[in-house]
């Protein structure tokens, strides 16, 4: 259980050693609220019981929406579910695909560069001039070498500002090349290569995996999956991947309501909630969340579950529209 559908708190408030201690702790359940209660309950009672004894606990469970306590499921609205796969509202309001076995690698490029040239030199130069000055003895040292690397750093920065070939390849090319030593490795993977308004995504459709493999750390790491998802999948215990845009990618500048607006929200914020997500969606239309690219490596292996999850995920994140990512 990846997401569940009811979610509760429990509370315990009791005396320790003429202390009172208060614990609380959530619960979960496919149930129905009862059944969640009830989880919550003996949840926040084997807590109290451990804090009781002695045990340097959290009295209170955060409440998170995504990559919480360790043992805590994802906590967020569910909007559709396909066998094992289920399809989430994220906390600002994209849809997102979880899935237990199905392995997805999101690879995000480096930074772009942000603001102007002069910016872009003045640090190293600083810098330069710093060492230089320090293994000189001399601030007129320390000037020279800052002048040369400002110098250097200034005409970097106007090829990469007029989009002028430099020595080093592009992101899109050390990406595409990571993907290419990793296929040399594994030449018997399956690998659906997609492009996401930041990077790459990968589907691996040959097999299913756990997140805690160390087969998958291995993927994570040869292909250089971003960080923070690689910890988010060992955390959730599941792979995620966004199918629809992120909203200030489409001119929606206001957050959704309410914030943090973990799930489930009140009712009474709900109209409001419900009208951002009406226009979030007819937003959203017109844009798509990734494209196909290319498959690689032994095409003849497909694994049914990574082949329902892949049939899903294209027709929601609109992979193959020939739409403006976003």
């Amino acid at each position: 259980m990846i997401v569940p559908q009811f979610w509760a708190e429990g509370r315990i408030q009791e005396r320790v050693a003429g202390k009172q201690v208060t614990v609380r702790r959530h619960g979960w359940s496919d149930d129905s609220p009862l059944a969640a209660q009830a989880h919550a309950d003996q949840r926040t009672r084997e807590a109290f019981e451990r804090i009781a004894s002695g045990e340097k606990l959290d009295r209170r469970e955060r409440k998170l929406a995504y990559n919480g306590a360790n043992g805590v499921p994802i906590r967020e609205e569910i909007v559709e579910r396909q066998g094992e796969a289920v399809v989430t509202r994220n906390s600002y309001g994209a849809r997102c695909l979880n899935t237990p076995d199905v392995l997805f690698v999101d690879i995000d490029f480096e930074e772009p560069l942000r603001g102007s040239v002069f910016g872009f030199a003045l640090v190293p130069a600083l810098i330069a001039g710093v060492v230089g000055g320090w293994a000189a003895k001399t601030w007129l040292g320390g000037l020279i070498a800052g002048i040369v690397v400002f110098v250097v750093a200034w005409f970097i920065g106007q090829r990469k500002k007029r989009g002028e070939p430099s020595d080093n390849p592009s992101p899109e090319k050390r990406v595409a090349e990571r993907i290419g030593r990793f296929m040399h490795q594994h030449p018997d993977w399956h690998l659906r290569i997609y492009r996401t308004p930041a990077g790459f995504r990968v589907l691996a459709m040959h097999d299913v995996f756990s997140p805690s493999d160390s087969t998958v750390a291995d993927c994570f790491q040869l292909l250089g999956a971003d960080k923070v998802y690689a910890r988010m999948c060992r955390n959730q215990n599941c792979f995620r991947a966004r199918v629809s845009a992120k909203p200030w990618r489409i001119g929606i500048g206001e957050p959704m309501r309410p914030r943090p607006g973990v799930w489930p929200v009140s009712p009474d914020k709900l109209p409001g909630r419900d009208a951002w997500i009406a226009r979030y969606e007819k937003a959203a239309e017109g844009h798509a969340a990734c494209q196909y690219l290319e498959s690689v490596g032994n095409s003849a292996r497909v694994h049914p579950s990574a082949l329902a999850v892949q049939e899903l995920h294209d027709e929601r994140t609109r992979a193959t529209s020939g739409l403006p990512l976003a």
